[in-house]
């Protein structure tokens, strides 16, 4: 693939450090959603058997600290915004912190940029004489969309045009309270009330819980897709109602109901027929700002020749996206706002300067360890230097039914191409803290630290007979904290007085750790960079290469003191 030329008057040589030699193979594993957090019941990291990692942080402060991963260290709007795994990625490795998903969408929205765009110009042809339907998670978590966003887009569009306005509903329960979704629709609906008495025909159409509606990814279950493409275009699912509020608190009166996996519903007229099915002319918005859970109803949307799920029928629509969800397959092709111009990340200067490169995860990972890293890019810079290796997940298997994941094969993979001395840099993502910690399990979440912490000691070793440098780290918090807590920070108990369980991410920091053989004695991180986060990893790892970092790079963490 053919890779871009040279920013003007910048060169792509990195100059050598002066005091770091080149040459030593450095091992990049990143644990995904493995934070730091106060010792506690809830903490299933420090709950489980990681004698390799507890070691690592006994090597404090000289080689283990902490480094921010959420809100502005990140590129996202506030302090009070998570990390996720996307942008996390995407810093660690650019090297550099960029305007993200909810903060793009915000400065659009509050300039009017939005309004003004080829996206919104495009969807505007439909407004005459179709329905502008928006798609995307009822939430204000802020990891995939947020409530206020989907206001100001209602709003907006309304004034720009929209006569007629459908809202497909997906419930979280994920990022936010298990239970919120009520209040998330009480509001919407106002909202829309409001409209209709400004002569707009606006209402809920279709909706369902996020995890067995519509937002799959990574291809992991194409009946996800299918059971929203149903409801949402189709106008067809097993539950009814005639409003949206009626339809969620109705199917939560079951004792095993959740947000998160609420099934499919419709909402329907006085004759019973569906309110808002998608149909020929009509315009699609999907709302979310975050990729990952929206690129297969994207394809399903956009793509003429599909086979993934009988669609019954593909309307003729004009379909775009909040954000372009993938820069390589340009999905959706047309786009409410544009995504953010990564250049120059670290990848592209290591394969420039002759750095040979392993990249591996499993499926729900592998895509954060390459396309992000890379700066939403897919494919290789230089195919003769990097190799990437995709483990694939289990597949209908719940992560906590199989909390060990992939992390032990990918270790394995890791170690040997470590072994092979191929390769000048390995880089993993072991997903187990997240993937499993997202589903609430607590006792599941412990046993996956542990299979985690056995695969960091797989590589480690590995990295210890060919003389290495190891830098491991994460890219934002989530198993170190699975309790809902008061202001005061104590664990909130429902009506049966059982702590509720978190399954979000939080906004901890995460751990950074240095060592290897083959890290020079004088080495040490940084104390003078209290705010430091994981856009600092990437000048670090490019220093342990034996480069110098670009100099528009965020610091590195690491100096070299005379023994």
């Amino acid at each position: 693939m053919a890779t871009r030329p040279p920013a003007e008057g910048k060169p792509w040589e990195l100059a050598a450090h002066p005091r770091l030699a080149k040459g030593t193979l450095v091992g990049v594993v990143v644990l995904d959603g493995w934070g730091e957090a106060p010792p506690d019941p809830f903490n299933c990291i420090h709950a489980a058997d990681t004698p390799t990692l507890d070691a690592l942080k006994k090597a404090a402060p000289a080689r283990w600290r902490l480094i921010k991963a959420h809100g502005t260290a990140v590129g996202l709007p506030t302090d009070d915004d998570m990390g996720n795994s996307e942008v996390g990625h995407n810093a660690l490795g650019a090297g550099q912190i960029y305007a993200q998903g909810a903060k793009l969408v915000d400065l659009a929205l509050a300039s009017g940029k939005i309004y003004e765009g080829e996206g919104f110009k495009y969807i505007r042809q439909s407004f005459d004489d179709g329905t502008l339907h928006l798609i995307g998670l009822l939430s204000d978590g802020g990891v995939h969309s947020r409530f206020d966003q989907l206001q100001l887009l209602l709003k907006g569009a309304s004034e720009h045009g929209a006569k007629r306005i459908r809202v497909h509903v997906l419930t979280d329960g994920r990022d936010v309270l298990d239970g919120s979704s009520v209040r998330f629709v009480e509001m919407l609906e106002e909202d829309l009330a409001r409209l209709r008495e400004k002569g707009v025909d606006a209402r809920v159409a279709s909706g369902g819980g996020r995890m067995y509606v519509t937002m799959d990814r990574y291809e992991n279950d194409w009946q996800v897709v299918k059971r929203g493409w149903d409801a949402h275009v189709l106008g067809e699912a097993p539950h009814k109602f005639k409003n949206a509020l009626e339809a969620v608190k109705k199917l939560r009166e079951d004792p095993k109901a959740n947000d998160q996996y609420l099934p499919p519903f419709v909402i329907v007229d006085e004759s019973g027929k569906p309110v808002g099915p998608i149909q020929d002319g009509d315009a699609v918005v999907t709302f979310n700002f975050r990729a990952d859970r929206m690129v297969m109803l994207a394809k399903a949307l956009e793509y003429e020749n599909f086979d993934k799920f009988d669609r019954v029928r593909f309307p003729k629509i004009r379909y775009a996206g909040m954000l372009q969800y993938d820069g390589e397959l340009k999905l959706p092709s047309h786009y409410l706002v544009a995504p953010p111009e990564i250049e120059r990340t670290s990848g592209e200067y290591l394969a420039r300067n002759g750095v040979r490169t392993y990249a591996c995860s499993e499926t729900v990972k592998f895509g954060h360890v390459t396309f992000f890293w890379n700066g939403n890019r897919s494919g290789y810079f230089n195919p003769s230097l990097e190799k990437y290796e995709e483990i694939p997940s289990d597949i209908g298997i719940p992560f906590n039914v199989q909390p060990k994941m992939k992390a032990l094969e990918i270790a394995q993979k890791a170690r040997d191409a470590i072994l092979s001395r191929k390769f000048d840099q390995v880089r993993v993502n072991i997903a187990n803290g997240d993937m499993v910690g997202h589903t609430g399990d607590i006792e599941a979440t412990i046993v996956g630290c542990k299979a985690a912490d056995e695969a960091v000691k797989i590589i480690l070793d590995a990295i210890e007979q060919v003389g290495g440098i190891f830098v491991l780290t994460a890219d934002h918090g989530n198993a170190e904290d699975m309790a809902k807590r008061d202001k005061s920070g104590k664990p909130l108990r429902d009506k049966d007085g059982k702590v509720q369980t978190l399954t979000s991410h939080t906004l901890n920091p995460v751990p950074i750790a240095i060592g290897g053989p083959g890290l020079a004695p004088g080495v040490r991180l940084r104390t003078d960079l209290p705010n430091a986060g994981l856009a600092n990893v990437a000048a670090t790892v490019m220093n342990l290469h034996g480069f110098e970092a670009p100099e528009h790079y965020e610091p590195t963490l690491i100096e070299v003191v005379d023994k």
